[in-house]
């Protein structure tokens, strides 16, 4: 068996996280590893539990380190050329590219499967929920939510910004006569921290078949049987309506999504809404205002905004 992979190594900006990953996951991507000192730097100040932790790893002045791994195929080249276009184009979408660099190289399967879990430890988040990875021990504290995770596949891991605004958001807004729709579940995470605060119905939906791939797995990690992952359009998918829509995506998407959400949603419920960069959060309000929507909570970390908003 070939055991050689192509690692293709993108520098860029905290904005640009998202954007990148996803152009990863449209181009046959088989691993994403993010290294964001903004995290890092979270982390070494949010957990109490690291055996060692090298400070030399931070470095801000670089920018975000996002390594994807691709089979070493014919397909390859074209999906290299497809990642530097899309580096190059991310200026014209309001996002700074950072250095913007993208680099390949050959390396072998055993240098890289395991070598991104050391970054990864158990997180709390919020009043009570704790992102676990699920190859480390954690003692579960009285009144502690649990939610185990494997992010390898896919995006979302509780460490960015915009997904701790979003888990704080749930935290606050979820009951037991919750239904929560969760757009672009990534590894799952949301819909399944809102499935373990009691939602009485949880469907996360994806249009990235790995990413429903990756949620799945993650479910069966967790002792949850209220939740279900689709793939495929929101409107296109799901059934009935929410009390509850949650999309941790980007501003201009989420823009182009109010209509679709305001017609799954019931009256009174809620939209939580990130992935907003500080420089779009005027654009999105005044898009949830024009669709019916009441600005509820406006929430902010580092250069993200989280956005509650209620339908009248």
């Amino acid at each position: 068996m070939n055991k050689d992979w192509m690692e293709v190594t993108i520098i860029t900006s905290t904005a640009a996280v998202e954007a990148v990953s996803a152009m990863l996951y449209n181009t046959g991507v088989k691993g994403v590893s993010i290294l964001d000192p903004l995290d890092l730097i979270y982390r070494r100040d949010h957990t109490t539990d690291w055996d060692y932790f090298d400070e030399t790893i931070i470095d801000t002045k670089s920018g975000v380190v996002i390594k994807g791994y691709y089979k070493d195929d014919q397909q390859f080249e074209k999906h290299l050329e497809e990642i530097k276009t899309g580096v190059n184009n991310l200026p014209s979408f309001g996002l700074d590219k950072g250095v913007g660099s993208v680099i390949a190289e050959k390396v072998n399967e055993e240098d890289w499967e395991n070598n991104w879990k050391k970054y990864y430890k158990p997180i709390k988040v919020g009043e009570k929920v704790v992102i676990k990875p699920i190859w480390e021990e954690y003692i579960k504290k009285p009144d502690e939510i649990i939610v185990e995770l494997d992010p390898g596949m896919a995006f979302g891991t509780g460490s960015h910004e915009t997904t701790r605004m979003c888990i704080k958001a749930l935290e606050r807004h979820v009951d037991n006569n919750s239904t929560v729709f969760d757009i672009g579940t990534g590894s799952g995470i949301l819909a399944i921290t809102a499935a373990k605060l009691g939602a009485k119905k949880t469907i996360g939906v994806d249009l990235d078949p790995v990413a429903v791939d990756s949620a799945k797995q993650n479910i069966s990690y967790n002792d949850i049987n209220n939740i279900e992952i689709l793939y495929g359009d929101l409107l296109e998918v799901v059934k009935g309506k929410a009390n509850i829509v949650i999309a941790n995506i980007m501003a201009d998407i989420i823009m182009l999504l109010t209509d679709q959400v305001k017609s799954v949603l019931v009256c009174g419920g809620y939209f939580i809404s990130s992935g907003i960069i500080l420089c779009k959060k005027d654009e999105v309000i005044n898009k949830l205002t024009e669709c019916g929507f009441s600005v509820e909570e406006i929430n902010t970390e580092g250069e993200w905004v989280c956005i509650v908003a209620k339908l009248m």
